[in-house]
């Protein structure tokens, strides 16, 4: 307990008739990246407001290095960075007079400020008007202003959404060297299964407010690990969603609308036979088949029944 950076004990936060944080419990230890996971209302956003100070539980406590907001907000905001969903800049400042500016509620000197331009590869952009950055760059500038204050707790929220997918691997490099060179703790939000297994050490997979499940990629694909996900489309033009679902003696799913089906198969040497003659009897013939290891994602899938994006 003594070396955790934030300890949430049984949260709850309702607005209105919602329940956006139902009962949550975790824990954050120095040096360490957690990643809370879930589709858009899952209570992640919320969560992380309640950890940096802006939203209030409605029960339950949160302690960031042992303190609580209420009676040490100056001492906490200094130990805390901060990348919200959407950050607003002033168009018309350079990005190292945006840095600049930031660093000043510090009382931080101009090279912290030159550093921080390094750290996140903004080198070639100092003096680039932020109206005239990209996406990706424009989201390289909300992490390093809240990098400036080297804080010991980074809370990130869906750092990556709406990036293509080289800006989001160049913040991934970021983060990840900023793992390897400091002990700063991470708690990100994200919708990315890739994203939170790249970057975390552990993962908090949540839905409407709860934690449907937790623990580290390999803990969390334990007992999956066997599992295999057969995915398949059918050359046949009729849809055999009714062949499917009634009596199949497969775990089968089939999207109508993509004609496509995956099934989940335990022993590939005996099961997969048995799957294709399933599928002679009824005279479907398959167009294509393709076998890999249970996902974060086909997890989610199991958990609630949809996909994380939906």
């Amino acid at each position: 307990m003594s070396n955790s950076l934030v300890q949430v004990t049984d949260v709850y936060k309702s607005f209105k008739a919602v329940k956006a944080v139902n009962g949550l419990s975790f824990q954050l230890e120095k040096g360490k990246f957690l990643a809370l996971l879930g589709p858009n209302g899952a209570g992640k956003t919320t969560m992380v407001e309640m950890i940096e100070g802006i939203q209030h539980p409605d029960k339950g406590e949160i302690l960031i290095d042992g303190k609580k907001w209420k009676h040490h907000k100056e001492e906490l905001h200094r130990i805390i960075g901060i990348s919200l969903q959407e950050t607003r800049f002033i168009d018309k400042l350079t990005v190292r007079e945006t840095l600049a500016l930031f660093a000043s509620f510090y009382s931080l000197k101009k090279k912290r400020v030159e550093e921080v331009i390094e750290i996140v590869g903004l080198g070639e952009k100092r003096k680039a008007y932020v109206v005239n950055l990209s996406g990706g760059q424009r989201q390289k500038l909300a992490l390093g202003i809240a990098l400036l204050n080297q804080p010991k707790i980074l809370l990130l929220d869906e750092p990556t959404t709406g990036l293509d997918p080289a800006a989001r691997r160049e913040v991934w490099k970021i983060l990840e060297k900023l793992k390897r060179d400091s002990g700063t703790a991470l708690v990100l939000t994200t919708h990315y299964m890739e994203e939170a297994e790249k970057l975390c050490d552990y993962i908090i997979i949540m839905d409407h407010g709860v934690i449907l499940k937790e623990g580290t990629i390999d803990l969390l694909l334990k007992e999956e690990k066997k599992k295999n996900i057969v995915e398949f489309t059918l050359l046949n033009e009729e849809d055999p969603d009714g062949t499917f679902s009634n009596n199949s003696p497969f775990r089968l799913q089939w999207n109508s609308e993509m004609r496509k089906g995956s099934i989940e198969l335990q022993e590939l040497d005996t099961e997969l036979p048995e799957f294709l003659n399933y599928l002679k009897t009824r005279n479907l013939q398959l167009e294509n088949l393709e076998s890999r290891r249970l996902s974060l994602d086909d997890l989610f899938i199991t958990l609630t029944g949809r996909h994380l994006h939906e």
